[in-house]
Parts: structure tokens; C-alpha cells; sequence
């Protein structure tokens, strides 16, 4: 059995780089993902953090580096191997179906048939209860179209489905941005509950306390590179603020940063 607090990296960047026409958007990124932890990637608009979720997700295809997923090499990712390798990217967005419950989300693209060809809605439904009471997630009625949930409840399906089918890095884009302080403080609960059940988490948010409250290591990208990798203990919150402003301002300057 895996020690929950050894270093254990399930992938990592080696020189990840990316262009745009003459707009450099990743420049020789490196940088890990623990197991058992969570990472956050922290910078202004414009500093490539969804450049780099998108590589990671297989939905871009860098230029040069290298990437590894469990010690194994690949130059690059295309959302199936992605898919197949354990990642999972939940957009702001979630890409839920408003117009099924929440049964019908967790399951949406592997559902349960019974004699080959019936769905089995009564296993799916134990299953999810089964799957929110691990998470410690209160969702009443299961049949609720999510399009009637509240942004917290939202974000939580969305993970669900993520760890359900079977995900090992759980890719989560500005978590609880347009939250409020209740639904924010729940989702967080969720999030940082996510290590201890053997899951490796990245985290992009612009939300510093967010950052502070869930994270346990920290890369500071500004126009493109990594300036800096800290753990939590290492940089407050101040000081993380100032750097990412920092780095906004060099972008305004240089006036062509994609992010």
C-alpha cells in the first residue's frame, strides 16, 4: 500500500513549450504532479495556464518537451489517451446536461445496461448514493435536473463523474469562480478531501485564499515560464499576490501574452 504522504509523481512537464504564430505561450515549462497532493498553477490573464491545462487534457499538442504519466513517455496527449490515462479536466463551464438529473450526469457516456441493452437506472442510482456519501456530498433528490442545482452542488456532480469513472488526476479550472462564500467553503471541503482517497489534483485559480486554503505546492507561470515553485509554507499570501502582479504588468509591457 501506497504511503499517503510520500512523494509519489503521477505526471510531469519536461520543457514544455508552445507557440502561436509569433506569440510564445509556454517557454520550457517544468513541473510535477503528486499523487496524494494538490498543485496549483497560479498567474495573471495572459500567463499560459490554459495553455497548459489544454496539453495536459490532449486537447493541444506542444511543441517540443516531453511528458510523463506514471513513468511513462509521450510527446504528446490527445484527449482519448488522455481519458485512458486517468486525467480528467473539469472545465468552468462542467459540461453537465442541464436536462438530466444527477444520476444521468455521473453516468453520462458509461451508462449501466442490464441483459446488454436495458439501462439499469435503480444500480445507477445506488451507485451514485453510494458515490456522494464517500464524498460527503448532500444532494437530496437525485433526480433533480442539475440544471436546478446550485453552483456548489453543480461543481460537485461534475467531480463525481470525474472520480467515478475512474480518474487519477482530477484537472479542476477556477473551481468555485462565481460561488459564494457557503458554496465556495463547501466545494473547497470536497476538493481538499480528494488526496486522501488517493487522487492527484491540479488546481488553475486566481482566487490567492483559495490557493492557500486547498493547495500544497504552488507554480507561479508569468508570460509563459514557470518563475517560481514553492510549498504553501514557503510564500504568503501578499507575497504571492505582488509576484502575480508583477508578472500582469511585464505582460501589458511586452503586450502579446496568451494564456
Amino acid at each position: 500500500m501506497e504511503d499517503p504522504k510520500e512523494n509519489i509523481v503521477f505526471a510531469s512537464l519536461k520543457n514544455i513549450s508552445k507557440s502561436f504564430g509569433k506569440v510564445n505561450a509556454l517557454k520550457n515549462v517544468t513541473m510535477e504532479i503528486e499523487k496524494n497532493k494538490i498543485t496549483a498553477i497560479v498567474g495573471d490573464n495572459g500567463s499560459g495556464k490554459s495553455t497548459l491545462i489544454k496539453i495536459l487534457s490532449g486537447t493541444i499538442r506542444p511543441d517540443s518537451g516531453s511528458i510523463y504519466i506514471e513513468d511513462n513517455l509521450y510527446k504528446y496527449l490527445t484527449p482519448k489517451l488522455a481519458y485512458e490515462k486517468g486525467i480528467a479536466t473539469v472545465y468552468q463551464d462542467l459540461a453537465l446536461d442541464n436536462f438530466r438529473d444527477v444520476t444521468g450526469n455521473i453516468f453520462l457516456g458509461k451508462e449501466i445496461t442490464k441483459f446488454g441493452f436495458i439501462l439499469d437506472y435503480e444500480k445507477m442510482y445506488r451507485e451514485t448514493e453510494f458515490l456522494l456519501k464517500n464524498l460527503n456530498i448532500n444532494i437530496p433528490y437525485l433526480k433533480t435536473p442539475v440544471g436546478y442545482l446550485s453552483g456548489g452542488q453543480r461543481q460537485s456532480v461534475a467531480i463525481g463523474r470525474a472520480i467515478y469513472q475512474g480518474k487519477k488526476l482530477i484537472i479542476l479550472d477556477e473551481p468555485t469562480a462565481a460561488m459564494g462564500v457557503k458554496e465556495s467553503t463547501a466545494a473547497n471541503h470536497l476538493i481538499k478531501s480528494l488526496p486522501d482517497k488517493g487522487f492527484a489534483v491540479l488546481i488553475i485559480s486566481h482566487d490567492i485564499y483559495q490557493v492557500f486554503d486547498i493547495s500544497d505546492r504552488i507554480f507561479i507561470l508569468e508570460h509563459g515560464e514557470v518563475v517560481d515553485d514553492v510549498m504553501k509554507n514557503q510564500v504568503t499570501p501578499q507575497e504571492l499576490r505582488e509576484r502575480i502582479s508583477l508578472g500582469a504588468k511585464n505582460c501589458l509591457r511586452e503586450s502579446e501574452c496568451i494564456d
